[in-house]
């Protein structure tokens, strides 16, 4: 990347995030020349995922709106309703103080390059608000749209396989910049305790009287280390008492005395 690699400005920096004086709005997304109305919906889906709804299209191949989008944003209808079209990158991005390119490839321009944390960062400390551009699925951004960017994203990946499809390479972005604001996580689910000895000795005895009557336990002079060896495999996860009784069901129904209803 020496070909596009500037020094860093004090606000790339990752230890210079000052705080803005006024309310800083989410990036907008700028798909440039999007070919596929699917990768479009994808992408309308990885943004809503985190948070970002200004989905902005530079001339996509297809034309707008584009009935195979829907499907594929899974829900994110929002995104796709408010979602604008332009005809040139420099429109797009025209209300926007800050623009970033994302590309893995050369282009023959300096700027600086980040990564996308360092870049979420800077976004959320920057006034005047940013746009990120995501160029053509099979070609990438141009070099004259790079041109108008100031700081270049680049996602450090594998050197023998840098294939990352649009929707990939927007929500690595999206969930950069969403750690640093507060959005809902996942409800946490109590985890069960775990079940008393004596529920587990218990299910252990049944066991092992269900394969003594099988004769699993054969030769003779090998029922200690098998007996230890199933205790083993038996007590390693924590079972819970509703897991206990679940197996113990599952032990009695194997065994025929467990009739259905």
């Amino acid at each position: 990347m020496s070909d596009v690699t500037a020094p860093i400005s004090p606000a790339l920096n990752p230890e210079f995030y000052p705080a803005p004086a006024i309310a800083v709005p989410p990036p907008a997304i700028v798909l440039v020349r999007p070919q596929l109305g699917e990768n479009i919906g994808k992408a309308a889906r990885a943004m809503l995922n985190f948070g970002l709804t200004d989905l902005r299209l530079v001339s996509p191949r297809d034309g707008w709106p584009n009935p195979a989008a829907g499907p594929a944003a899974s829900g994110a209808d929002v995104v796709l309703e408010r979602a604008r079209v332009f005809d040139t990158v420099a429109d797009a991005v025209a209300d926007r103080a800050h623009v970033y390119a994302t590309t893995v490839r050369k282009r023959g321009v300096t700027k600086p390059v980040v990564t996308p944390e360092v870049a979420a960062r800077a976004i959320h400390a920057e006034a005047g608000g940013s746009a990120i551009l995501f160029g053509p699925e099979r070609s990438g951004l141009e070099t004259d749209d790079v041109a108008l960017a100031r700081t270049i994203i680049t996602v450090p990946i594998n050197a023998e396989f840098g294939s990352l499809n649009l929707a990939q390479a927007v929500i690595l972005v999206a969930y950069e910049w969403s750690k640093h604001v507060a959005l809902a996580s996942p409800p946490e689910v109590a985890i069960e305790p775990p079940a008393p000895q004596n529920e587990l000795e218990g299910m252990i005895g049944q066991l092992d009287a269900m394969l003594e009557a099988a004769n699993f336990f054969f030769p003779p002079d090998r029922v200690p280390t098998s007996k230890r060896t199933i205790r083993t495999m038996l007590t390693k996860p924590a079972w819970s008492s509703q897991e206990v009784r679940t197996m113990r069901g599952v032990l009695s129904a194997l065994a025929g005395r467990k009739a259905h209803r």
